[in-house]
């Protein structure tokens, strides 16, 4: 009985996971596609409408990868927080002309995700995560795998 209810509770949590999957990603796509539609509408698109959907982008293979792999991409996401703080600072800049300290704090917000990212990258090539799958053990996903390859492979 206790079993019967373990696998019931596991089949209702991985249902309750892809649908919550799904919808994010559809979410992420209708809102992906209002955005240009916006932009289409408006006759132009600027560096921010490019960003703009540069983030939907970005979310949109996270939520892909996700699904595949059930492991989450931390690297896209601090990728999409340096897209919408870019973003951020272009629009500053371009709509008030004048540099003041917003200017300096959002670049250094920036500057703090870029070595977070070479810290996350460090710590993925030297402790590479091995984990568990049915009784099984296997390394972490393609996506992994080659964004490894390229951070340890050197310029010479």
């Amino acid at each position: 009985m206790h079993g019967l209810a373990e696998s019931l509770g596991n089949l209702l949590m991985e249902a309750f996971h892809y649908l919550a999957l799904f919808a994010i990603g559809a979410i992420t796509a209708w809102g992906g596609l209002m955005a240009f539609i916006g932009m289409l509408d408006k006759g132009q698109i600027t560096v921010d409408d490019i960003l703009l959907l540069f983030i939907y982008l970005e979310l949109a293979a996270m939520v892909g990868i996700y699904f595949k792999t059930n492991h989450m991409p931390i690297r896209f996401m601090i990728y999409v927080a340096i897209t919408a703080l870019t973003r951020l600072l272009i629009s500053d800049i371009s709509h008030h002309h004048r540099p003041d300290v917003g200017v300096v704090m959002v670049s250094g917000a920036i500057l703090l995700l870029a070595l977070a990212i070479l810290v996350v990258r460090y710590a993925s090539a030297r402790y590479p995560s091995v984990q568990a799958d049915s009784g099984r053990r296997h390394k972490r996903n393609s996506a992994d795998d080659a964004a490894e390859r390229d951070d340890t492979q050197s310029d010479d």
